[in-house]
């Protein structure tokens, strides 16, 4: 039976912060395993359209906080649309995901030297990272608990962290040495 309005409890706005902050971490853990692990080959290519990556490493706190500005703008929506539920909040988070970072790769594929596999890897992860928030949002409005909400996503953090050194040190995955 799905859950509705009346069912939950009003967001407080300390329970409001905290599951976007939540939200947040688990975007950042996943962002770490897909940069880190599964795409990172694709960063020490030679590429007119990347920044070298002493530059790009400097500059990651900016893209953690655009993933903050959309996972806020994914509880605004969530908000007005009324969603619920960690699947509920999955699809819609992944289908925002989808719609934006495809814009934003079709947007760059027209004016850039991005290549197709980084553009593709890019909207498929992003895509599923936003997602991932909207699972923890959708959790929330549903009015889990956010003491094991944050427990989830500790443990997702650490298990995503565990995967990219594994991949890295197994030669899977590159491993950029930054000075």
């Amino acid at each position: 039976m799905p859950v509705t309005a009346a069912d939950k409890p009003r967001s407080a706005p300390t329970r409001t912060v905290s599951a976007v902050l939540a939200a947040w971490i688990l975007s950042i853990g996943f962002d770490l395993f897909l940069h880190a692990g599964v795409l990172s080959e694709m960063y020490v290519r030679e590429s007119a359209f990347l920044l070298a990556p002493e530059l790009a490493f400097r500059r990651i706190p900016a893209g953690y906080a655009t993933f903050f500005l959309l996972t806020a703008g994914l509880w605004w929506v969530f908000q007005r649309l009324d969603v619920c539920g960690w699947l509920n909040g999955l699809r819609m988070g992944a289908a925002i995901g989808f719609f934006v970072w495809g814009s934003v790769v079709v947007g760059l594929w027209s004016i850039s030297t991005a290549p197709i596999d980084l553009l593709l890897g890019w909207w498929l992860g992003q895509g599923f990272e936003l997602g991932l928030a909207g699972a923890v949002l959708g959790s929330v409005r549903a009015g889990a608990s956010l003491g094991r909400i944050w427990i989830k996503v500790a443990i997702a953090v650490v298990v995503l962290f565990a995967v990219v050194v594994t991949l890295q040190t197994l030669g899977v995955a590159t491993s950029v040495r930054v000075p």
